[in-house]
């Protein structure tokens, strides 16, 4: 007997192979479908006697080489798509190496092609970051320690491919966090606190002074996942920093960008390849 089982994806297939493996059935698979449809209908022909179970077969030209066969049998399987749901849900939590993920809601294929295209699958920065996207990473990092109440910023200062220091946003050292509701009265805006001015240093900020311009040298690039304000890109400037990459915008971004070109400071936008 040859068993092929079709189905949904998450609708049991695997699992009825696998109970029918328990019962002398061999689990045969097409890695060239093309090629070895008509092999495989060779084996199972000359070993009718013997019990085999398949779920490649999943067009009907597949299945349309075996359906005279007398020893083939089609089973389809199918499960509530609240269920089928639930167990895709468990196998993405149980793959965290999942680089991209593809929702396919579309009517046409042509359709799908243009959304595969904006996504940039081949995109060699997924395999192994580019030295902005590792960097930018490690800015996105280092802003998940910022305990500010407003924004929170990371900032990564590079020389030569090399972390000179790094920085985020928050109180000064020795003075109550933002998030103590102590800190920074404008963080923590109330109607009374109107026009405080704000204690916090920002990661820009941070990364130079942890630098100290000795350190900065020449050619050095600042990562920081929001665009510099300008009160950091005038530090920026003047601490000798040839290179600003971003991610995200500030409601400066034009003056800042002015403001480095007249400075001759190259400033880059980065934009890592979409994740869905």
């Amino acid at each position: 007997m040859f068993i092929a089982i079709i189905g949904l994806r998450f609708s049991g297939k695997s699992t009825v192979e696998n109970y029918l493996a328990t019962k002398d059935f061999t689990s045969v698979h097409l890695h060239d479908k093309d090629v070895e449809a008509a092999l495989l209908l060779d084996h199972v022909t000359q070993h009718w006697r013997s019990n085999f179970v398949t779920t490649d077969l999943d067009s009907d030209r597949l299945v349309n080489y075996f359906i005279r066969r007398p020893f083939f049998m089609l089973i389809s399987i199918d499960a509530p798509i609240l269920q089928r749901y639930h167990r895709f849900s468990l196998l993405r939590r149980a793959s965290p190496q999942v680089k991209l993920k593809i929702v396919n809601s579309f009517d046409s294929i042509t359709e799908l092609y243009h959304h595969l295209d904006s996504l940039d699958i081949t995109n060699t920065n997924r395999l192994r970051p580019q030295w902005d996207t590792y960097f930018m990473t490690l800015a996105d990092l280092a802003s998940q320690r910022s305990n500010c109440m407003k924004r929170r910023v990371g900032a990564i200062l590079v020389r030569e491919n090399r972390i000179v220091s790094t920085g985020y946003n928050g109180t000064p050292r020795g003075v109550k966090n933002c998030n103590d509701g102590r800190g920074c009265g404008h963080c923590n805006r109330t109607s009374a606190t109107n026009g405080t001015e704000c204690l916090c240093l920002h990661a820009e900020e941070n990364a130079l002074l942890e630098a100290g311009r000795d350190r900065v040298g020449a050619n050095a690039t600042m990562y920081c996942n929001t665009c510099p304000c300008l009160k950091c890109t005038i530090k920026i400037i003047q601490s000798g920093v040839k290179r600003v990459v971003y991610n995200l915008s500030y409601k400066v971004d034009d003056a800042s960008a002015r403001l480095f070109q007249e400075a001759g400071v190259d400033i880059f936008r980065h934009v890592p390849p979409p994740e869905s």
